[in-house]
């Protein structure tokens, strides 16, 4: 049971992660060239965010019945 809701969170996660690039590539591009010209200290704090985000999304997706 655990290994299939594996699969289906980590498909699910392809599948939102492959929108923008269907949807619109150019400002993908666009998105991936600020990245590289990003200092480190700004993409660790970008990344600590989301992960944080992340995690209150799941708390309260599983708190509400999920």
């Amino acid at each position: 049971m655990l290994q299939s809701y594996l699969i289906t969170v980590v498909g699910l996660i392809c599948f939102m992660e492959g929108i923008p690039y269907l949807a619109s590539p150019d400002q993908v591009r666009k998105w991936m060239q600020w990245v590289c010209a990003a200092k480190s200290r700004h993409l660790r704090m970008l990344g600590g965010v989301l992960m944080l985000l992340g995690l209150a999304l799941v708390y309260v997706g599983r708190r509400n019945g999920g």
